[in-house]
């Protein structure tokens, strides 16, 4: 029998489990590419800031699979993630998940599933509220080439977007 929270949160009321987290912050993207590292950067720094136990802190990298059990299992979820809109680099944006969301074309394996693509998936198989205790925040790029170090203006963004995040986790902010 399959299990609708996903393999992180299976047997939910089994004591040896954790409980769910009141608040999962998921960053994506490739560190080799620069820029694109913006999201897991944006994690790496709060690992540091001493959080709450009942905050998650997940490094999805790029598999946008991942991103969906997440969602599942928590009772607030912020995913953090470069984006290309062609606004100055370092731009923040914060939307609610539904408004990302976007299907994929159908395939047979999980690469290329990007975490856009695992919510739209998501409320297709949970239902049309599966994603409402989540929202996103997107850092503007500016080079998504090969490299392993943040540009400046994505830098400042991502210290930005960490302390941020490391004010809602302690309550300080909404």
């Amino acid at each position: 029998m399959s299990n609708p929270d996903g393999p992180a949160f299976s047997g939910a009321s089994d004591p040896q489990r954790p409980a769910p987290a009141r608040l999962a912050i998921i960053g994506c993207g490739n560190r080799a590419r620069s820029d694109d590292g913006a999201g897991v950067e944006v994690v790496d720094r709060l690992k540091a800031a001493g959080l709450p136990p009942d905050v998650q802190l997940v490094d999805a990298g790029t598999a946008g699979i991942d991103v969906m059990f997440g969602v599942r299992g928590a009772a607030r979820v912020v995913i953090v993630d470069a984006c290309r809109s062609g606004s100055e680099p370092g731009a923040i944006f914060r939307l609610p998940a539904r408004e990302a969301m976007t299907p994929a074309e159908p395939g047979y394996t999980l690469h290329g599933l990007r975490w856009d693509h695992a919510l739209y998936a998501g409320r297709r198989m949970y239902g049309e509220h599966f994603a409402d205790h989540a929202e996103v925040v997107l850092i503007e790029a500016a080079h998504t080439g090969f490299g392993l170090e943040l540009s400046a203006p994505v830098q400042r963004a991502a210290e930005r977007v960490a302390v941020l995040l490391a004010a809602l986790a302690r309550g300080d902010a909404g």
